[in-house]
């Protein structure tokens, strides 16, 4: 019986590894598109965030990869843009709660710290399955 127990385990093990948390990765290309997905691995979910950025116009090699988050936790995108006109999107993933990401946002735009800004908006926020909760 113990071993007919045992060889079950082991033969669930793997099915069960997969119901664990999920990470989340992003990807930008300054200048020309970004990419986000989750996965089980970062080889995984920052393949499948590079795909996204390559079908939104950049070349795979454009798209650096920011940020890896496991668990995914709640997470902030924030686009800034600099008063010399180059723009990019700061992201912190990762957070406990989409409260706390609206705050870190909120801070990471700051004008009395970041003078030099002429634009900053949070774009998104992503729940810890990796939907997006803000429309488009």
């Amino acid at each position: 019986m113990r071993r007919s127990l045992a060889a079950l385990l082991l033969l669930a093990a793997p099915a069960l590894a997969q119901e664990g948390p999920m990470g989340i990765a992003f990807v930008q290309a300054p200048e020309q598109s970004w990419g986000v997905s989750m996965g089980a691995t970062p080889a995984e979910a920052f393949a499948n965030a590079t795909a996204m950025c390559v079908d939104g116009g950049a070349l795979a090699e454009d798209c650096l990869r920011t940020n890896w988050c496991f668990p995914a936790g709640w997470s902030v995108d924030v686009f800034l843009q600099h008063q010399e006109g180059l723009h990019w999107h700061e992201v912190v993933c990762g957070l406990p709660s989409r409260e706390i990401g609206v705050t870190i946002a909120t801070a990471l735009c700051d004008a009395v710290e970041r003078p030099y800004l002429i634009g900053c908006d949070l774009t998104q926020v992503y729940d810890p399955d990796g939907t997006p909760m803000m429309p488009y």
